[in-house]
Formats: C-alpha cells, structure tokens, sequence
C-alpha cells in the first residue's frame, strides 16, 4: 500500500494573526463564496444572522470567477478594506 501526503513540500511563509475584534456590531463582514449553489443559501442565511444577532452593519458578498481557484488578486485587495471575512464552500 502507497500512501501519499498532500501536504506542500516547502514551509509556509509565517506571519501573524490580526487582533480579534472585540465585537462585531458596526463591522463590514465579507462573504467569498465559491459560488456552488449550496453556499448562496448558506450565505444569505449568514447575512441575517451577522446583521441581527452580531450587529453587523455590512455585510458584502462576493463570489470567485473559478470556484476551484484560489480568489482572484483583485477579490484580495478588496478583502483588506473589510473588518472580518468568511468563507466557505457549498456543494
């Protein structure tokens, strides 16, 4: 029996963790979906939670081009201007 390891040959290059948020509410919150049709329902059920149980202000919901692709450069940029980020998948 082989068994292989999917794990990347090289180190990640190391950084820190940003400051956890001492509370949600009055944040922007970004959404990167994959696109799949299982995360919209997610992700808009997410929406009403963040916004009436957290006090999120906004909520910004953005889907990859390739939802097998890491997001676009672009999507990342974007991503930097938001208080906290999720993510996700849906199948």
């Amino acid at each position: 029996m082989e068994v292989l390891d999917p794990t990347h040959e090289t180190e990640p290059i190391g950084g820190e963790a940003p400051a956890r948020l001492d509370s949600m509410k009055g944040c922007t919150v970004g959404v990167i979906s994959n696109g799949k049709e299982g995360a919209k329902v997610f992700f808009a059920h997410m929406e009403d939670v963040l916004r009436s149980e957290y006090g999120v202000a906004e909520v910004v919901q953005r889907v990859k081009q390739n939802y097998s692709a890491p997001a676009e450069a672009e999507l990342m940029r974007e991503a930097m201007g938001w208080d906290a980020v999720l993510s996700g998948v849906g199948d």
